[in-house]
C-alpha cells in the first residue's frame, strides 16, 4: 500500500481526483478534519486520548446529546451573532431579538386561536398569565401569526423528553394572533435545569470546570407570513443562573417582567385559590 504524507492523505479522505459528491460537504469536512490533522499534531494526542474521545463522542450519541453539547460549546450562540452581524449588514436590524431554538422542541403542538392553556398536567406552581402582539418593526399589528411556545415544567423537564412523565404537548402550544396581533396564554413559571446526571456533557463541562445549569426561560418561534421567522426565548427574573447560562442565551431585552397578584377578588376571579402572575412581551418582527 502507498504511503502518503498528511496533505495526501486529506485529499484521498476527500476524495479530491473525482467529481461525485458534494463539494459543499467536501469543503467543510475537509475544514474539520484538517484542522484536526493539524490539532493531533500540535497538541501532540496520543492514542489512548484520542480513543477516548471517540467513546465519548459514542456515548454522547447514544444519549442524544449533541445537542447540549454544541449549545455549552457555543455554538449555538456563535450562529446567532453571525445572523445577527449578517442582518444589520443588510441594514435589516430593528426587531426582537434572537435566542437559540435549543435541542428540545417537538413540532405539531396543538393549535388555539388568540388564547391557550399549556400546562395540563395536574402539579403545583406559579401560575402565570402570560400576554403580548406580534408587529412588525414599525408597531403594526400582525393578524394571524403564530406564536409557538413551549418551556420545562416546575422540575426543569419538558414533554416528550422526560420518559412520558408528562402529557404529549404538555407545556407546548401554537396560538394564532387575533386582529390586534394580540396572543395570551396561561401556564406555570418554569423552572431552569441542568445537563443530565453522568452524560457525556456533564463530563466534558466538568472537565472544562465548568456547570451545565440554565436558567428558567420559555422558548418561542414566531412567524408571521412575509417576515422572518423569529427564533428566541424569554428568561424569568431572578433566577441564580441568570446571568451563568452554560449556553450563553440570556439577553438583556429578553428578560420579562413579572407583576404578582394577591388581592382576594383578583384570584377569585381568575377561577384560582393563591396569588398568581402576569407578564406581558411583545414581538417585534423584521420583513423577510
Amino acid at each position: 500500500m502507498a504511503e502518503f504524507s498528511q496533505a495526501e492523505l486529506l485529499h484521498k479522505v476527500l476524495n479530491t481526483a473525482q467529481r461525485e459528491g458534494d463539494e459543499r460537504v467536501r469543503a467543510i469536512v475537509g475544514r474539520i478534519v484538517g484542522d484536526l490533522f493539524r490539532a493531533i499534531d500540535d497538541l501532540d494526542i496520543r492514542p489512548e486520548e484520542f480513543w477516548a474521545a471517540v467513546g465519548w463522542a459514542n456515548k454522547a450519541g447514544a444519549g442524544n446529546e449533541f445537542g447540549l453539547i454544541t449549545a455549552g460549546l457555543g455554538l449555538d450562540r456563535l450562529l446567532d451573532i453571525r445572523q445577527d452581524e449578517a442582518e444589520r449588514a443588510r441594514g435589516m436590524g430593528g426587531g426582537t431579538e434572537r435566542a437559540i431554538e435549543g435541542p428540545l422542541y417537538v413540532a405539531g403542538a396543538p393549535l388555539s386561536q388568540g388564547e391557550a392553556r399549556l400546562d395540563g398536567d395536574p402539579e403545583q406552581g406559579r401560575v402565570l398569565f402570560m400576554e403580548g402582539r406580534v408587529t412588525d418593526v414599525g408597531g403594526r399589528p400582525l393578524a394571524g401569526a403564530v406564536v409557538d411556545v413551549w418551556h420545562a415544567n416546575t422540575r426543569g423537564e419538558y414533554s416528550h423528553f422526560d420518559g412520558g412523565r408528562q402529557r404529549p404537548y404538555n407545556l407546548r402550544r401554537r396560538i394564532v394572533t387575533d386582529a390586534d396581533g394580540a396572543y395570551r396564554y396561561r401556564t406555570l413559571i418554569p423552572s431552569g435545569y441542568g445537563v443530565p446526571e453522568g452524560s457525556a456533557t456533564g463530563d466534558l463541562l466538568g472537565r472544562l470546570g465548568r456547570h451545565g445549569r440554565r436558567p428558567a426561560h420559555i422558548h418561542y418561534f414566531v412567524s408571521a407570513e412575509g417576515f422572518r421567522t423569529l427564533t428566541t426565548q424569554l428568561n424569568i427574573p431572578g433566577d441564580t443562573y441568570l446571568d451563568d447560562d452554560y449556553a450563553f442565551a440570556t439577553r438583556d431585552g429578553l428578560v420579562i417582567g413579572l407583576e404578582q397578584h394577591s388581592d382576594p377578588a383578583q384570584i377569585a376571579a381568575r377561577g384560582l385559590s393563591e396569588p398568581f402572575f402576569t407578564s406581558r412581551f411583545d414581538f417585534a418582527l423584521p420583513g423577510a
